[in-house]
């Protein structure tokens, strides 16, 4: 048995329905429609009861009917204090079954739904919802909240208050509120809200070929297309009988309603008009001092059961079975009804994440392809097999890999590390690299034209100007103190008095703290590049023993270059983990003191301060392995020290450094992946699990909707903001080295189709209703997007050219090979260079004059990884002609690769346009009709006007206007 509650006025009342204990769908609301002007009739009669649903037999109950006779029997104001002072001192089922007894006389007054989206009288929708907790500030808190209400309901908003005593915790108020008609019109037509004038007499043509394949992906039509196609107009108040107005109840959508709501309650004062504090002002301001715990638009029903009331909706049902679970993953996203249900906003998110998954999965493909290739040929690897021959690699001793412990090793030691670098490095790596430099130009283009297509179905065409005009942020109208003309506009607004000093003041110490900031994050890339050093040179000095006849690894499968790599990728991800954290409050603290003149100047600013800190955080660790490690090493004798400190600057293996730029990587994205799906899924679940344990437990309970659903930063203010910008750093995982890691985009793909079922899922059932707001565009992610791709086709030449191993070899199979044969036979000799151990100077040894244990070696040369004449040459040490000819041939293919990728992306994007034909012309089509319906719509009042004027009757008319149709709205003939 549980309670339904309710609080109107002054009057506390506490209902139940006893059929909801055992019917989950019973409907207690008899809901009328209203007039043309908005007002609402409440019905009075009561509702019978079943006598025979609800009985109790418990001696407990008996007693507690006993203990409350007097009260359940009096309207004495002190019988209800009493009597309520009593309820609240008791908890858990005693509570509930004193409720229920105290107020069982007035069940047949009225039946509460548990799906209701009505006030008590059945008829005006709870728009938005307020909740607070008196504390031991009440008196302060209260009168904030009381003369804030006052400000609502002068405004025109209508309210309805439940008591705490009420609440599962009883404790919590929570304040319903509803807009009335004249509200709602007045800001719809302030916002320039767009609505219907006429239905969409366009016939679309756009029938696919073989469209039967697609069959199985599809959701049914009412989910896909919840609402018919119109052609809209800004709302005019004072032309309401233009548009298509069949109910004013339902005229505008939830989500535009709770919009206009939040719109209010952020520009609403909390000061009485005598005090004239001007900062005193918004929602915003009061749940950051605790006067309201609480502000969101209500959920529609239960998500995990259809209701049959007719009253509640369903909306959200819908998109729980469609769309938030997983074995919906292959399933398209019903965006239409998830823009209508939560706002253009989020449904843009959705739309940009499901299109760019889709395309992830050609990338996947060719991908895995070029892997398969690499597996495929795994054993015509013929500078593998040198290596790990006895007879070449086993007889190759290489030199020292730091100055004082490590000893001489042999080259077959590295013989797994070459075989694992052939998967990523051979030459399916070069046509990949092309392949997804043309690959991202394609996913740009046509997303340009899907968003095209998305801004005329969601009304959002020439919206941004909008958007700058009208939507100011509530926190810089509380700052203005100055009134100045626009040019635009030719209208006055207020603009705040920032002097240069204070611009120049605020932006040094903005930019200075993200320089700050990203200065540590090069620090802590240079620690780790040390802990590289000392780590590489303790694995490394394992390998010390005889130098010709045992020699040992860290590990069968192990290098001293992979062991280093695995720990320091795994330190540097755990560091680029806490650095997220404690950045992202810096940077919202940073833009907030900028004071943005509008919410899209504040997206705008925090995502250059955010990304350009996860860009340099993320992406820092893979560029030095990819283009900095091992091409700083100098040569025995002569080798290139850290800072001026004892420790060599890293070598790469025989095989190239891609190998290690491959393991970064994979740690870096898939832990990134991981980490985020964990704090993403697991942590909601688990902080929602009690609430919401009690919600499925007890799924009457009207108030279980209120009270589990937590907002966690989920998809509310800058949640959304965060989605992106993490699918924005895995986007650059996936293009700018990718050449190093073929299967990064089925990984990202696997992470994506996880990941969109896991934030519906989220906003599904986890966090309250966020409040809708319209976005035309993803906003500055698509230039950041844009540069990506650019720098993705210089990074991945640069890659293929300089890290790994490709240009070297095919230089030596078309030039150096001394056979004449296109095979890479000899490859490893002519690829390492000779020293001769006597030759070293001693002005070359440690400062300390302490001799390494190889110089007292009986080995008198080594081998090292580099073109370089040998020791008795006329230029002994120096660069041979070999290593100039393979530079230029680096050179030549990163030229020739960034013309071919950049002429094939500006072909694709000139030959592909942004907006498709059939949009381009229902834009031009909708413009003109808006225009023509306009000019006759005025023109048909103008002569209702005139013949009202004219006396006697006039049937004729008037010559100076031709014969004009009439709009469907006016009737009667002139």
């Amino acid at each position: 048995m549980h309670r339904i509650t309710g609080r109107a006025g002054g009057d506390s009342l506490i209902e139940m329905s006893p059929t909801d204990s055992f019917n989950d769908d019973v409907n207690g609301y008899h809901q009328h429609p209203s007039s043309s002007t908005g007002s609402f009739q409440q019905d009075q009669s009561p509702s019978p009861l079943m006598p025979d649903v609800c009985v109790e037999t418990c001696e407990s109950l008996n007693t507690s009917l006993a203990s409350l006779a007097q009260s359940d029997h009096s309207d004495s104001p002190q019988f209800e204090a009493q009597t309520l002072e009593r309820i609240n001192a008791l908890t858990g089922l005693s509570r509930k079954r004193a409720l229920f007894l105290k107020f069982r006389s007035r069940i047949d007054k009225q039946q509460h739904s548990k799906d209701s989206v009505f006030f008590r009288d059945g008829v005006r929708r709870i728009d938005f919802v307020l909740s607070y907790v008196d504390d031991k500030d009440g008196e302060r808190k209260q009168e904030r909240r009381k003369v804030y209400e006052a400000n609502l309901m002068n405004v025109g908003l209508e309210l309805e208050t439940e008591d705490k005593s009420e609440s599962e915790d009883g404790k919590t108020y929570f304040v319903k509120i509803h807009a009335p008609w004249e509200v709602l019109a007045t800001y719809a037509d302030v916002l320039k809200i767009k609505v219907p004038f006429k239905v969409n007499d366009i016939p679309d043509n756009s029938e696919m070929p073989m469209n039967w394949m697609s069959t199985p992906f599809r959701l049914p039509e009412h989910i896909m297309h919840p609402e018919a196609d119109y052609f809209t107009a800004p709302f005019n108040k004072s032309k309401s009988d233009f548009f298509l107005i069949d109910d004013k109840d339902t005229f505008f959508p939830p989500s535009t309603r709770n919009r206009i709501v939040y719109y209010i309650l952020s520009r609403c004062s909390y000061f009485r008009d005598e005090c004239g504090d001007k900062d005193k002002k918004g929602i915003k301001r009061l749940l950051n001092n605790s006067t309201y715990t609480a502000a969101f638009p209500l959920h529609d029903c239960r998500y995990w059961k259809k209701s049959r009331d007719a009253n509640c909706e369903s909306e959200r049902y819908n998109l729980h079975k469609h769309w938030a679970r997983f074995f919906c993953f292959f399933k398209e996203q019903p965006l239409n009804l998830i823009r209508k249900y939560y706002g253009e906003k989020i449904g843009i998110y959705f739309a940009w994440l499901g299109f760019y998954t889709e395309m992830l999965l050609f990338a996947a493909i060719v991908g895995t392809i070029c892997f398969i290739y690499g597996v495929l040929t795994y054993d015509e690897n013929q500078w593998s097999k040198e290596i790990c021959s006895e007879e070449v690699g086993g007889n190759i001793v290489m030199c020292p890999l730091c100055d004082r412990k490590c000893g001489y090793w042999k080259l077959n030691s590295t013989c797994n590390s070459s075989w694992q670098s052939h998967l990523f490095d051979n030459v399916g790596t070069v046509f990949f690299a092309i392949f997804m430099g043309i690959w991202v130009t394609l996913f740009l283009e046509f997303w340009k034209r899907r968003q095209a297509r998305l801004e005329y179905e969601w009304d959002l065409v020439d919206f941004e100007e909008e958007q700058q005009q009208l939507q100011l942020r509530p926190e810089y109208e509380t700052k203005c103190t100055n009134r100045k003309l626009n040019r635009i506009t030719q209208e006055t607004e207020w603009v705040l008095n920032r002097t240069i000093t204070d611009i120049m003041g605020k932006l040094l110490l903005c930019w200075a703290t993200v320089t700050l900031w990203i200065s540590l994050i090069i620090a802590c890339i240079i620690g780790v590049i040390a802990y590289r050093l000392a780590v590489y040179a303790a694995f490394a000095s394992i390998m010390k023993d005889n130098p010709t006849t045992n020699l040992q690894v860290v590990g069968p499968y192990i290098t001293p270059q992979l062991a280093t790599s695995v720990t320091a990728s795994c330190i540097n991800f755990v560091i680029i983990m806490i650095l997220n954290l404690m950045y992202e409050r810096v940077a919202v603290w940073i833009t907030d003191m900028e004071i943005p003149k509008t919410h899209l100047e504040y997206e705008n600013k925090l995502t250059v301060k955010m990304f350009l800190f996860q860009f340099v955080n993320y992406y820092s660790s893979c560029f030095y392995v990819a283009f900095f490690k091992g091409k700083f090493v100098g040569y025995p004798g002569n080798y290139v020290y850290m800072f001026g400190s004892k420790l060599r600057n890293e070598e790469c293996d025989p095989g190239g450094c891609l190998i290690e730029l491959t393991t970064q990587l994979v740690i870096v994205m898939t832990g990134k992946q991981v980490w985020g799906n964990i704090q993403e899924a697991l942590v909601p679940w688990l902080m929602n699990w009690w609430g919401s344990r009690k919600a499925r437990n007890h799924p009457e309970s009207l108030y279980s909707r209120w009270e589990q659903d937590h907002d966690l930063q989920g998809f509310g203010q800058l949640g959304l903001f965060y989605e992106y910008l993490e699918m924005v750093i895995q986007f650059g995982f996936i293009t700018l080295f990718v050449a190093s890691f073929p299967l990064a985009p089925l990984m990202a793909l696997i992470n994506n189709i996880i990941e969109v079922r896991v934030d519906a899922w989220k906003l599904t059932t986890q966090f309250r209703r966020p409040v809708a707001a319209k976005a035309h565009s993803i906003g500055a992610w698509e230039e950041i997007l844009n540069g990506m791709a650019v720098l993705s086709v210089v990074t991945n030449a640069f890659i293929v050219a300089f890290t790994s191993d490709m240009i070297p070899r095919l230089v030596y199979m078309y030039a150096y090979q001394p056979y004449g044969e296109m095979n890479m036979k000899g490859y490893i000799n002519n690829s390492l260079s000779v020293f001769n151990i006597t030759a070293i100077p001693f002005d070359n040894k440690p400062d300390d004059g302490e001799s390494p244990s190889w110089f007292n070696s009986s080995i008198t040369s080594c081998r090292y990884r580099d073109y370089r004449y040998p020791s008795g040459h006329d230029r002994e040490y120096s660069h041979t002609m070999q290593f100039w000819h393979i530079l230029a041939a680096k050179l030549a293919f990163i030229i020739i690769m960034e013309h071919v990728a950049f002429l094939v992306k500006f072909f694709v994007a000139w030959m592909i346009p942004d907006v498709p034909s059939d949009v381009r012309a229902r834009v031009k089509r909708e413009r003109y009709l808006v225009q023509e319906y306009l000019h006759n719509y005025e023109v048909e009042k103008l002569k209702i006007q005139l013949s009202q004027n004219l006396p006697g009757d006039c049937n004729c008319t008037p010559m100076i206007y031709p014969s004009i149709p009439k709009h469907e709205v006016l009737s009667g003939c002139l």
